[in-house]
């Protein structure tokens, strides 16, 4: 059952598509629309992605960054996670101008992180590739993939807890350490098809 209707899917799109041209352009952020639906003002979990069109799933990314936890109401964070993806992801230089008509845009709508119990050998069985996303944690080092990477990779379930360790900055078999905490999550995933075009809830399997 979703959480997320299908309309308010396609409304967060399109706010973090606004969020970010007005960014890009003016320098300026946008304010929560007066006509935003109540239920976007509860807390929740948000990433936004970027992603470069006309490019193969492994090439498109052009930044990604959100909030795992509920701590600010959905529609401001995702206006917040739109700027900080295309200004602040570390691994891109900010979004220029002239690349803003190339763009895809894709809100994911996190559900709280659920850590997994039992001994960590186990922990493989206790995900599911196209359903989970994961957070890696051990000290300081944590690490957060969402549910469609590992569709978009072509993972199993045991690479995709590697990969979210490396992420991490972690040994790829940190997970089978008791040290290491491992949460996972679900989320509802809406993309433009084109830019600025129709927005669809996109399948994770």
């Amino acid at each position: 059952m979703y959480i997320i209707k299908d309309e308010w899917g396609e409304f967060l799109v399109h706010l973090a598509r606004r969020a970010i041209e007005e960014y890009v352009r003016k320098g300026r952020a946008v304010e929560p629309p007066g006509d935003t639906p109540p239920e976007l003002r509860k807390k929740m979990g948000v990433f936004v992605t970027i992603n470069r069109e006309h490019v193969p799933p492994q090439m498109a990314l052009r930044g990604c960054i959100g909030f795992p936890l509920p701590i600010y109401p959905l529609v401001e964070a995702t206006i917040k996670a739109a700027v900080y993806a295309a200004t602040d992801d570390p691994r891109f230089p900010p979004v220029r101008e002239d690349e803003l008509d190339d763009l895809i845009v894709e809100v994911s709508v996190l559900t709280p992180p659920e850590l997994i119990e039992g001994p960590p050998k186990e922990r493989a069985k206790d995900i599911k590739v196209g359903r989970d996303g994961l957070i890696v944690e051990r000290g300081i080092y944590s690490g957060l993939l969402l549910p469609q990477v590992p569709v978009e990779w072509g993972w199993d379930e045991e690479e995709f807890l590697a990969q979210t360790c490396w992420k991490a900055g972690l040994p790829p078999d940190c997970w089978l350490d008791p040290d290491t905490k491992v949460y996972r999550f679900t989320a509802e995933v809406f993309e433009e098809e084109t830019p600025w075009g129709p927005v669809r809830r996109k399948p994770l399997v």
